[in-house]
């Protein structure tokens, strides 16, 4: 079957879709590296990096603790970092008594400590969950994160996060894809940091 105009212009605006939500964010980098600086800072000072999601966004949570916790690139250190949507039946059982928006915010209350991170993961900015995780772990003094999708939701308007790092489209498959990358970037930018200390001064020493 031959490969029709309409086809390969499906083809292109598919990948046009990609491109214009990376290059936006790209835009951001020196923002980026400068979440990742201060991540890498409190990792050398003994904190965790806590990350949750609902449903896709829970996913994501457990693929970014794991790849802390155990990198696939050999030498890499292993950082700290557990994913608050693994343990379903915590997250259940807070969702049955205080609601699904605590299910989150009850958890880093009690696993939290001032030198922690909280990365929050939703597609479109306006999961209660992950706003009031955002919110609590404000409250309680961590780094707060956020990866968003479309405008950023709720998220954005209630400035839940200190960072928030924005996949600019409407389409949840480019919201993930977009998503994955910017974790990996993440991981990799604070193990750069985490291994050379001098830079997070802003500078390289010795």
């Amino acid at each position: 079957m031959p490969v029709t105009s309409t086809m390969q212009l499906a083809v292109s605006e598919a990948f046009a879709r990609r491109d214009s939500a990376g290059h936006a964010l790209a835009e951001d980098s020196l923002r980026i590296a400068r979440a990742c600086r201060e991540m890498a800072d409190r990792f050398h000072r003994g904190g965790k990096l806590i990350v949750f999601g609902s449903g896709g966004g829970g996913t994501d949570a457990a693929h970014i603790a794991v790849e802390f916790m155990h990198p696939v690139i050999m030498g890499k250190k292993a950082l700290p970092a557990l994913a608050l949507s693994n343990d379903a039946a915590t997250v259940s059982g807070v969702s049955a008594r205080e609601g699904p928006a605590e299910s989150f915010a009850h958890q880093l209350r009690r696993w939290a400590d001032p030198a922690d991170m909280a990365l929050g993961i939703s597609r479109d900015g306006d999961c209660p969950g992950v706003l009031r995780g955002l919110q609590e772990a404000g409250a309680l003094g961590l780094f707060t994160l956020a990866l968003v999708g479309g405008d950023g939701g709720a998220v954005v308007r209630e400035r839940a996060a200190e960072h928030i790092l924005i996949a600019a489209s409407d389409d949840p498959a480019v919201v993930k894809e977009i998503h994955i990358t910017v974790y990996h970037v993440l991981w990799e930018l604070v193990h750069v940091f985490h291994d050379r200390p001098g830079l997070l001064g802003g500078k390289e020493t010795g």
